[in-house]
Parts: C-alpha cells; sequence; structure tokens
C-alpha cells in the first residue's frame, strides 16, 4: 500500500460546513488507469412531493496522470427552488489508488475534491474518504466512506459523513445491472435523528461500449427512491464518459 503526500495536504484544508449531496452526484471508483483521458458528463434530477424539483449538471475532463493518481476538473450547474439553470461551482476531483488491482481481496482507493462555488458565502467545500472495491465471481461491490467540510464560510458546520454503496453483475460489458445507494448521516461524530438522514438506493444499469482505438463510451444510470422521510422521493441520475 501507497501513501502519498497529496493526502497529507488536503487534510489540512479540511475546516467545518456542509452542503447536501446533489442529484447528479456518482459512485466513486477506486481504480487509475494511466495516461486515460476523459471527458465527463454527469446529470441528475431529485423530487419530493409538495416541493420544488431540484436538478443538477456537470462536465469534466479528467487525466490518469500517473499509475496511482487520477484528476479532473468540472464546471458544475444546478437548477432548483423552479429558477434558470445557472453556473454553480468549479470543481477539482483527485483520486488515488493505493494498492494494486487485484493484489488484495480488496482494492483501495482515496478521494480528495475541492469545489469552490460561485456563492462564496459557501466557501470551499472538501470531500473526502476511503474508496473500496471487491469482486465475488461475476458481482462487483464498491462502498464509499466520505466526509465533507468547508472552510472560509459564512455559516460554518461541523464535519458530516456520507456514504455510497453500489452491487452490480457483469452480464455483458455493453449491459450490466445492479444497484445502488447514497445517504447522509449527519455530523461523523454525533448522527442525525433516523428522520433527518437522507437514505437513497434502486435500480442501476452499467456498460462500456468500444469505438476502437482504445477509444470507447461508458455509462451508468440509477433510478434512486427515498429509504429515509428527509429524502427525495425519486432521484434520477446519469454519468456518460467518453474515454480516450
Amino acid at each position: 500500500m501507497k501513501i502519498y503526500t497529496p493526502l497529507l495536504v488536503a487534510g489540512a484544508l479540511l475546516s467545518p460546513h456542509f452542503a447536501n449531496a446533489g442529484p447528479a452526484d456518482y459512485v466513486y471508483m477506486p481504480g487509475v488507469t494511466y495516461g486515460e483521458k476523459e471527458i465527463d458528463f454527469k446529470m441528475g434530477s431529485a423530487s419530493k412531493k409538495g416541493e420544488p424539483q431540484e436538478s443538477a449538471a456537470s462536465i469534466g475532463f479528467g487525466y490518469g496522470a500517473t499509475q496511482y493518481w487520477f484528476t479532473e476538473v468540472y464546471l458544475k450547474y444546478k437548477r432548483e427552488l423552479n429558477t434558470d439553470t445557472k453556473f454553480d461551482a468549479v470543481e477539482w476531483e483527485n483520486k488515488f489508488q493505493l494498492t494494486e488491482r487485484g493484489e488484495y481481496p480488496v482494492d483501495v482507493g482515496f478521494l480528495v475534491e475541492i469545489e469552490r462555488p460561485m456563492d462564496h458565502d459557501e466557501g470551499w467545500e472538501v470531500k473526502w474518504g476511503p474508496l473500496f472495491q471487491s469482486e465475488i465471481g461475476k458481482v462487483q461491490i464498491n462502498a464509499n466512506l466520505l466526509f465533507q467540510r468547508s472552510y472560509h464560510a459564512a455559516e460554518p458546520s461541523p464535519m458530516q459523513l456520507l456514504y455510497q454503496w453500489q452491487a452490480k453483475y457483469r452480464w455483458k460489458p455493453a449491459l450490466e445491472f445492479g444497484l445502488q445507494g447514497f445517504g447522509e448521516m449527519g455530523t461523523y461524530d454525533n448522527w442525525s435523528p433516523a428522520d433527518e438522514q437522507n437514505h437513497r438506493m434502486g435500480p442501476a444499469v452499467f456498460g462500456k461500449v468500444p469505438l476502437g482505438g482504445g477509444h470507447a463510451i461508458k455509462y451508468n444510470a440509477a433510478w434512486l427512491l427515498g429509504a429515509s422521510k428527509a429524502a427525495p422521493d425519486n432521484t434520477v441520475r446519469l454519468q456518460v464518459e467518453y474515454e480516450f
């Protein structure tokens, strides 16, 4: 297992404040492919009875800078409270592969993500945490434990605990299917009451379509149902990547 200096630097940035996960959020993978470039598009929409619909989207460019480090920059947009779609934030995502693929029963990675919202009262949002992946036959299982804060925010708050998971069956490369789930527990050391936690889960599809010459289209999409009182009733999310 390798530990990298950027992880220590990122740790120094962490300070209070939390912003709820958005409908376009996706499950992070721990693996890195050196030299791979991608254009990544994500979108999602969440609805809850009696409340305005919330939508979000982002487009990013990523690069496998080393065998163990993948970095990506996103431009993010959102629409909420029945307003027009607007530019929301710039995000810098860094993913570190900490173990060789298949070397251990569980592959391990680490995420460091820094976001600068256009509303500077929100400060600088920082998300970080370990990423895990394992395979049992044709079933791939992912589980991520994430912490989120911001600093220089107008209204700071304690560090929050989030999680992600997915399980998929590798039926065919172009079409795999399974489940995804996302949740927000509240502060990491004092979880919110059950009716204030945000849990969503539901069916998902995945696939990768080779285009030749090392190029490919990769996708995943999910329909997430609210599994707690505070969660949206329905969330539909989609991610499409062009890899080259």
